[in-house]
C-alpha cells in the first residue's frame, strides 16, 4: 500500500494535470456566471415603478421581476457548471493518469530491464519505439549503454579465459616433462638437466605472463588518476636502453636499425614508461622477418614528446588495428600459443592513458606497422586523455 501512494512522477503529473484542469474550469464558470448576472438587466431602462404582466396573469414589479430572472439564471447556470466540471475534471485526471503511464512506460521498462540484468541476460534491450522525444533519447542512451557493458563483459571474460589457458600451457608442460622424466628408470643426469632446462623456460614464460598482467592491471588502475609516481625521465633514454636489451636479438634475424634519439622530456612513472618503450621495441622484433627493417625516433615539439617505432613485417589490414590492443590478440588472431605474453600493445595504451598520452598505429603498405606514442612534455602539465588506437 505505501508503495502504491509514494509519491511517483506519474502520480505527481497527474495530480498537476488536474489541478490545472479544475482551476481553468473553475474561472470559466465563475466569468460566466458573472457575465450572465451582467447581461440579464432588461429592465435597467425602464421608469422606476413599471409592471410586468407574467404569462399565468400575474402582475410584477419590473425590478422584481428581473432580480428573480437573474437569480433563477445564475443559479442553474453554477449548478449546471460545476456539474459540467465534476464531469470534465474526472475525465481530464483519468485521462492525464493513462497518458502519464503510456509516456513514463519506457521509465518502466528501464527500470525492469536494469532489475533483469546479469551475466546471462546482458542481451536484453529496451527498444523503445514511440515518438522521438526525451523519453526515447533516455532509452537509446540505455541501451547504448548496455551496448558497451556487454562488449566490456565479453572484453573481460575472453581476457580471463585466454589468461588462464596462457598460465596452463607452461604450467602443463612442466609437469608432463617431470612426470616423463621421472618414470623413466634409466634417466641420467643429462635426461634430468634437459627436464630442468624446459622446466625453467616454461616457469620464466609464466612468470613474464604474470609479470605482464600486475603491469596492465597496475597502468589501467592508475589511468585517469593522479600517477602514484612522477618523475620527469626522458623517452631516448629508455628507447636506447630497449634497443640495447634486443640487441642480440637484432643481430640474430639481421634487421637494419634505423634510430633518431633526440631528447624526448616527461614526466611520469618511470618504470611503466620503461616497458611502454619496451614492449614496442620487443613488438617491432618478434614480429619482424629475417633482414627487415626497424625506425625508431623520438622527439618533442614543446608541449608534446613523442616516440616513433615502426618495423616491417607481416600484412596488417588498417582495420584490424583496434584489435591489436585487445588482451591476447596478434593481428587479429588470438595470441594464444604463440610467443610473447600478448599483452605487449595492451600494456602499451594502459601507459600511455595514465600519463595522458595518445598511441597511434598505421598499418604500413606491404606489411608491419608504425606506432606513434605521444605525451605530455615535462614542460606541459599531464592531463588524462582519450587513447586513440587507429591510424
Amino acid at each position: 500500500m505505501s508503495r502504491r501512494l509514494r509519491p511517483t512522477l506519474r502520480l505527481r503529473l497527474t495530480v498537476l494535470n488536474g489541478v490545472l484542469l479544475i482551476g481553468a474550469g473553475a474561472i470559466l464558470v465563475l466569468l460566466a456566471w458573472l457575465l450572465v448576472r451582467d447581461a440579464l438587466r432588461p429592465t435597467d431602462e425602464l421608469v422606476p415603478g413599471t409592471t410586468v404582466l407574467l404569462s399565468d396573469g400575474r402582475e410584477m414589479d419590473a425590478a422584481q421581476w428581473q432580480q428573480q430572472l437573474v437569480d433563477a439564471a445564475s443559479g442553474e447556470l453554477l449548478a449546471k457548471g460545476l456539474v459540467a466540471l465534476l464531469a470534465i475534471s474526472v475525465v481530464g485526471v483519468a485521462g492525464a493518469y493513462a497518458v502519464a503511464g503510456r509516456a513514463l512506460r519506457p521509465l518502466h521498462q528501464v527500470t525492469a530491464t536494469a532489475q533483469r540484468l546479469g551475466e546471462a541476460t546482458l542481451d536484453q534491450r529496451i527498444g523503445y519505439s514511440g515518438a522521438d522525444d526525451e523519453v526515447a533519447e533516455l532509452a537509446k542512451t540505455f541501451d547504448a549503454m548496455l551496448d558497451r557493458i556487454a562488449s566490456a563483459f565479453e572484453a573481460q571474460k575472453r581476457f580471463v579465459a585466454n589468461a588462464s589457458h596462457e598460465l596452463r600451457t607452461p604450467l602443463a608442460v612442466m609437469r608432463t616433462e617431470i612426470d616423463v622424466t621421472l618414470s623413466d628408470d634409466d634417466a641420467d643426469a643429462a635426461e634430468y638437466r634437459r627436464m630442468a632446462t624446459v622446466v625453467r623456460d616454461a616457469s620464466e614464460r609464466a612468470n613474464g605472463l604474470v609479470d605482464a598482467l600486475l603491469v596492465l592491471a597496475r597502468s589501467e588502475a592508475q589511468a585517469g588518476r593522479q600517477l602514484g609516481r612522477r618523475t620527469e625521465c626522458d623517452l631516448a633514454a629508455g628507447t636506447a636502453n630497449a634497443l640495447s636489451a634486443m640487441r642480440r636479438e637484432v643481430e640474430r634475424i639481421g634487421l637494419r636499425v634505423q634510430t633518431s634519439l633526440e631528447s624526448a622530456p616527461v614526466i611520469g612513472d618511470p618504470g611503466l614508461l620503461d616497458r611502454l618503450a619496451g614492449n614496442l621495441i620487443e613488438n617491432a622484433v618478434r614480429y619482424n622477418h629475417l633482414h627487415g627493417r626497424l625506425w625508431v625516433r623520438t622527439g618533442t615539439d614543446g608541449d608534446r614528446s613523442w616516440l616513433v617505432v615502426g618495423n616491417t613485417g607481416f600484412e596488417v589490414d588498417q582495420a584490424d588495428v583496434p584489435g591489436l590492443f585487445e588482451p591476447f590478440r596478434r593481428g587479429g588472431r588470438e595470441r594464444t600459443g604463440a610467443r610473447g605474453s600478448g599483452l605487449g600493445l595492451s600494456i602499451v595504451r594502459a601507459v600511455c592513458a595514465a600519463h595522458g598520452g595518445s598511441v597511434r598505429v598505421v598499418a604500413q603498405p606491404g606489411g608491419g606497422l608504425e606506432v606513434t606514442v605521444t605525451l605530455p612534455s615535462a614542460d606541459a602539465p599531464a592531463v588524462p586523455g582519450t587513447v586513440a588506437t587507429a591510424g
